[in-house]
């Protein structure tokens, strides 16, 4: 089971192993606060598909897209979830405001795809 969560909420017995899939640390978190397993940063869109997508959600039908292929590209960066989803629940922690519109849950929906392939 994939869990989502913003990095601001507490931790739950359920979440498993937590992961921050954002590029840049949260604002106003310290590290010593956020009790995760891993950062993984090189998960996230590129720098430059971030930059681009801004948290518009006009281009949200074509971030999903191009981060997807992002993803495609890069098996080794979240190969890591699959693994620790066979030892039980994973939680995607981010940090995005909006929680409709946010690459955890393209990330979330690509692993999904993947672990039932």
């Amino acid at each position: 089971m994939i869990r989502m969560k913003r990095v601001y909420e507490d931790v739950e017995e359920g979440d498993g192993a937590r992961f921050l899939v954002e590029r840049l640390w949260p604002r106003g978190m310290k590290k010593e606060e956020l009790v995760m397993d891993a950062w993984l940063k090189d998960v996230a869109p590129s720098d430059s598909l971030r930059r681009w997508y801004a948290h518009d959600v006009q281009k949200w039908e074509e971030f999903q897209q191009r981060y997807r292929s992002e993803l495609e590209k890069n098996a080794k960066e979240w190969e890591p979830f699959l693994e620790a989803l066979e030892d039980g629940a994973v939680t995607l922690l981010y940090s995005a405001r909006n929680v409709e519109h946010n690459s955890a849950l393209v990330l979330k929906s690509f692993l999904e795809d993947q672990s039932t392939k």
